[in-house]
């Protein structure tokens, strides 16, 4: 490869987590070279829609949307049990959800929604961020939460309605599939499978060495509490992120199929 990859991802603990090594070379990269970019997940969405990345992280929910240009890496998505998207309200209400936030419209939280609670019709994309702000300022009925805002929302005037991945495990037994790597098709296979394969080694230093990465994982952190970015990073990296198997690609189809 002539010039860097250009590598989408977003500035979440579990991204971050996985990528150390590549972006900081601490790793054999194999000759390979990375301009990184950070987006948040709607934005890498919607930038897969129209391939602006060589390697991104997107919605696993929008694979057969952006099939054509990209295909699924083996290594680094998010999938596992108990990781789902939490749908929440201010406490004490309780009338029908009517009009909720979130995460984006192509987000594999919003496509939970659609199925497990296809009568909440409208549903307005916000940055992820700002959605429990919203909701307790009244602004919606509920809200979908991601990323590290799952794991504060307690300490808001918020309390649970349904937690997302359970609702997921109990119909389909199988882990949930939030986020998906996904490598130009264009580039060709031989350089597909390289990615991968250093994405795997990358993944690997970080389990083998898991406080070198806090300083950047901080730098681009919404949360900054240690607490809460271990409990995130342990949510969202685990086998499945070092290969899907048999069991993490079923999942994928139940999903997307």
């Amino acid at each position: 490869m002539s010039r860097p990859l250009r590598l989408f991802i977003s500035p979440c603990p579990n991204d971050t987590f996985m990528f150390d090594a590549i972006v900081n070379r601490r790793i054999d990269l194999e000759g390979l070279e990375f301009d990184v970019e950070y987006h948040d997940i709607e934005q890498l969405n919607e930038q897969a829609f129209v391939r602006c990345a060589d390697v991104s992280k997107c919605s696993t929910a929008i694979l057969p949307a952006i099939g054509d240009a990209y295909a699924l890496l083996d290594s680094g998505s998010a999938l596992g049990r108990g990781n789902g998207p939490l749908l929440v309200r201010r406490k004490g209400e309780t009338t029908p959800l009517k009009h909720i936030a979130i995460p984006g419209e192509h987000t594999t939280a919003n496509a939970l929604v659609g199925r497990l609670f296809p009568e909440i019709e409208c549903r307005t994309p916000r940055l992820f961020s700002e959605i429990a702000e919203a909701v307790e300022r009244g602004e919606f009925d509920g809200g979908v939460l991601i990323h590290e805002g799952r794991f504060v929302y307690a300490e808001r005037n918020l309390e649970l309605v349904a937690d997302l991945g359970l609702e997921w495990e109990r119909r389909m037994s199988l882990p949930l599939p939030l986020g998906s790597i996904v490598v130009a098709r264009d580039l060709g296979e031989e350089l597909a499978v390289r990615v991968d394969r250093v994405l795997r080694r990358s993944i690997e230093y970080a389990f083998a060495h898991p406080g070198v990465s806090r300083e950047y994982i901080k730098q681009h952190a919404r949360e900054l509490d240690d607490g809460v970015i271990s409990k995130h990073i342990a949510l969202f990296v685990n086998d499945f992120s070092l290969s899907l198997g048999d069991e993490g690609r079923r999942a994928v189809e139940a999903l997307v199929g």
